[in-house]
């Protein structure tokens, strides 16, 4: 009985983990999520907040939203992967997207997580 009641406990948070389970967003479905215009809340893992605003014609800028951080200008471009991001004075660092929670997503360069973003 014991067996039994654990098999199914073990069933049902497998079912509830994948459903959970983060989604990688394609290139096109960043572009038409985040660059767009419209600004939305950057966090960096240190917990810096900005408001982001990438524009379709590739340009980005950043502005905090206390007095942490700096404000910035730069350009975007979609990559096979994701997308990339030249600051200006900074070279280009390209990263995925992943889909965490509703409307909350997290950039990741490699295996690491740099910021989150929500809408």
């Amino acid at each position: 009985m014991r067996a039994v009641f654990t098999g199914v406990v073990m069933t049902a948070l497998l079912g509830f983990s994948t459903a959970l389970a983060a989604t990688k967003l394609s290139p096109a479905e960043i572009q038409s999520t985040f660059f767009t215009g419209q600004a939305f809340t950057a966090a960096t893992t240190s917990g810096t907040k900005f408001t982001l605003t990438f524009m379709p014609d590739g340009k980005v800028t950043r502005a905090p939203q206390d007095k942490a951080g700096a404000k910035g200008e730069g350009t975007w471009k979609l990559s096979k992967d994701g997308f990339c991001t030249t600051w200006k004075g900074s070279k280009a660092n390209c990263y995925t997207l992943v889909n965490i929670e509703k409307n909350k997503w997290s950039v990741v360069k490699g295996a690491t997580t740099v910021a989150v973003w929500s809408k």
